[in-house]
């Protein structure tokens, strides 16, 4: 019996996942992609991967947030079934703040407490002294006399895992055309089959009210810095992330601008961003830019994510943002349950659009 047949437009983060959970349940899958295996042209490719629904949700909604608590439960069996290992931590976030900032860190402590009263299952942000700060991160010792932990969050290695998804897809079978952009009315899976859109901007023909949101990232190497978790700044105008990967790297991004300009990350911004990092620890001063990564984020009018069925068996799925990482299992989930039953009740309890 000929399996069903399905067709992946895009072989980002959310390319890939779906084609290995389409070959794992039986389809022929085909995937088409723009760049290669390095996912060159994808927004996975610059982020720093971490799973934070709690801290995200100072500058998101809450179905966003319900995504990422989803997703942070089903990221281990994701990755258990992959075949090559991904870096995974869920030691939680850890957020501090310079003293002329108190004012800011009080408003986002206190959207993170208001979430926590609409979503009870989520764990709440603990604040902490010097002296708890110095029992998470030593390194950090009377740097800073207050923070904010937030229980259970986590980050995973995102070129770790794009490169062991795309490994998986040929263990599974999976056709892949590297460097062969392709738009739906260019293919046809036939009348049983299906065809998933998922290529970011790269659809924008076809849905014209995605726009790109620029994100700036250095990636550094500084093994003389000991940091365990991801580190959040709270700032008016710069917060920070710093992400800890293996091998003593660290991703550090702050900067997102409304702009669709992909040219190389400004001096100024770079220098606001180390500058912000190096007074978080010192040691990094004395670290080696290994890369200043610029991506753009596709992004809808509402700054969420949405499945939009273009046909019966023609999905769309875009506008995962910033929060790709974080959301991303919970959007295959919903996709997963329309495929089998063509409706998600798992869409509509955490919030995600299904346009029809």
């Amino acid at each position: 019996m000929l399996k069903p047949h399905a067709v992946v437009l895009g072989a980002g983060l959310m390319g890939r996942l779906l084609a290995c959970a389409l070959a794992q349940r039986g389809h022929r899958v085909e995937v088409f992609d723009a760049g290669g295996p390095e996912a060159e042209h994808a927004a996975a490719r610059v982020a720093a991967a971490m799973l934070a629904p709690l801290a995200e949700s100072a500058v998101t909604e809450l179905a966003v947030v319900r995504m990422g608590q989803h997703a942070l439960a089903r990221w281990p069996q994701l990755l258990a079934a992959l075949e090559r290992p991904v870096f995974f931590q869920q030691s939680g976030t850890l957020v501090l703040w310079h003293r002329q900032d108190a004012a800011e860190a009080e408003r986002f402590a206190g959207q993170l407490a208001r979430t926590s009263a609409a979503l009870s299952s989520l764990p709440q942000a603990q604040r902490i002294d010097t002296t708890a700060i110095a029992a998470l991160e030593p390194a950090l010792d009377h740097r800073f006399a207050q923070g904010l932990y937030l229980p259970e969050e986590g980050q995973l290695d995102n070129r770790e895992l794009l490169a062991a998804l795309a490994h998986q897809m040929q263990v599974l079978g999976v056709r892949v055309h590297w460097h062969t952009p392709r738009s739906p009315a260019d293919l046809d899976p036939g009348p049983e089959g299906w065809l998933f859109d998922c290529r970011g901007l790269g659809a924008q023909p076809q849905w014209n009210a995605l726009r790109g949101v620029r994100g700036e990232v250095a990636r550094v190497h500084a093994p003389g810095v000991n940091l365990s978790r991801p580190t959040r700044l709270v700032h008016p105008r710069y917060p920070l992330y710093i992400a800890p990967k293996p091998g003593g790297l660290f991703v550090i991004g702050a900067t997102e601008i409304e702009s669709d300009d992909l040219s190389p990350a400004s001096v100024r911004s770079t220098l606001e961003l180390l500058s912000a990092a190096y007074t978080v620890h010192p040691g990094f001063g004395e670290a080696r830019i290994v890369e200043l990564g610029v991506q753009l984020r596709p992004t809808l009018p509402d700054n969420l994510p949405a499945l939009r069925m273009d046909a019966p068996r023609r999905m769309s799925i875009n506008g995962l943002y910033r929060h790709g990482f974080m959301i991303a299992p919970a959007v295959l989930d919903a996709v997963l349950e329309i495929v089998d039953h063509d409706h998600s009740p798992l869409a509509s309890v955490l919030g995600l659009p299904v346009v029809r």
